[in-house]
């Protein structure tokens, strides 16, 4: 279920979506676990970070109470990737213990991307043809194929909440021609993805320990949770850097009536305001009533300006990405929480005797304790705690700015 409560006038919306694993309150920065981890952070400290004390007073949406429960309450749903569970530990495995969920002890809804970029992103490893795509793996050279169907199979044995249609990322800079056609594969595997989902959705892990606990006695709080209940399946928008595409993508699309939509292939390599101008043409074109992802997206500033255009989901990998490499982000007047975004790099000298935290204006369990001199030595030194404290800095910023795009759209008209 999505229900949008207010919209402002440039379309940014505020809005709840519900999944089988719990509610999500949109616009949302989606942390990526990649191999169903969120690198160097531990699942109960992303149940944590970004929470930020309000008073009893503010902790529901003026006019809104059946949406925002409390306010920052960590990640409420985080990215899986299915090529990178397929390949370890393997999806059947993950299935035998329950699904990814279980499997890693997150309880909260959770997104699996379909392996399309991935494949993608090994151009010397992999054949293309109408059927799917033939790859080796990274890993060990080892042959492979994803279907679309088999792409859909991983994914409900894997059964997160959210699960992606199998598509084609075309490369930037690519013809007109060339993405014309990569578009069109893309269609045809969304309803290939369709169909699959349609048929055999009900295999899901979680619904399965439902059908295996039926009688009465035998069911739980959890089973009675997932009864009746089945992932939902996105379709991604492609068509490049040509608006005329991303409008026929969306169109396409949308007559699949799909339970979301995504905009792919973008934050690629071109400039950021080709960016902004293929989500703007495509947002035109997608439901109101339905959810809104834009993949693979971005720096602070670029999530900030693309929720309030109306877009409803995110994932990056630069939080923790950038962390590891000791880069940080903090606002230019720190008792400001909406001024400038500054990139901040720990490892600098002048950081060397600076007692200060990352922010001081940020509440995050990091800036509450340590000082920048602290986390310059653990990345100097190499130290895994300075990857780990600095991820978790950067994920409570995205965190906290997609709080404060969601206060400011609670008033919107």
């Amino acid at each position: 279920m999505f229900k949008v409560a207010s919209t402002s006038t440039v379309g940014g919306r505020r809005a709840e979506l519900v999944l089988p694993h719990g509610a999500v309150q949109t616009p949302v920065f989606m942390p990526v676990g990649t191999a169903a981890t969120v690198k160097a952070v531990e699942q109960g400290v992303l149940e944590r970070i970004g929470t930020v004390a309000r008073p009893t007073s503010q902790k529901r949406d003026a006019g809104h109470p059946e949406f925002g429960s409390d306010v920052g309450r960590g990640a409420e749903i985080i990215l899986a990737n299915t090529y990178h569970l397929y390949l370890r530990p393997g999806h059947e495995l993950i299935r035998r213990a329950g699904g990814v969920h279980r499997f890693m002890s997150w309880e909260r809804p959770m997104l699996t991307d379909s392996g399309g970029f991935q494949v993608f992103s090994l151009a010397k490893l992999r054949k293309i043809t109408a059927d799917g795509v033939e790859f080796r793996s990274h890993l060990d050279g080892s042959k492979h194929f994803f279907s679309p169907e088999h792409s859909m199979a991983v994914q409900i044995a894997l059964g997160a909440d959210i699960m992606m249609v199998f598509d084609e990322c075309v490369e930037t800079p690519a013809t007109w021609e060339r993405t014309r056609d990569s578009m069109a594969l893309t269609h045809a595997w969304a309803e290939r993805s369709k169909q699959y989902w349609v048929e055999h959705r009900g295999e899901v892990p979680w619904q399965a320990q439902v059908s295996e606990a039926r009688p009465v006695e035998m069911r739980d709080a959890r089973c009675e949770r997932f009864e009746g209940k089945h992932q939902a399946l996105f379709g991604i928008v492609q068509g490049g850097m040509y608006a005329d595409l991303r409008r026929e993508s969306a169109l396409r699309l949308v007559e699949m009536d799909l339970p979301g939509y995504a905009i792919g292939g973008l934050a690629v390599g071109e400039p950021r305001e080709v960016t902004r101008e293929m989500i703007a043409r495509t947002l035109e074109y997608l439901p109101k009533d339905k959810p809104r992802y834009v993949m693979g997206v971005g720096y602070p500033d670029e999530i900030e300006e693309y929720a309030r255009m109306g877009v409803d989901m995110m994932d990056c990998v630069l939080p923790t990405r950038a962390g590891r490499h000791g880069l940080v982000f903090v606002r230019e007047d720190p008792k400001d929480r909406r001024s400038a975004v500054v990139r901040l790099n720990v490892k600098k000298l002048d950081n060397a005797e600076d007692q200060r935290p990352l922010d001081e204006g940020c509440a995050c369990m990091v800036c509450k304790r340590y000082t920048r001199a602290y986390l310059r030595h653990l990345v100097s030194s190499g130290e895994q705690l300075g990857a780990t404290l600095n991820s978790i800095h950067n994920l409570s910023f995205y965190l906290e700015t997609m709080e404060s795009v969601r206060g400011d759209l609670s008033g919107a008209l």
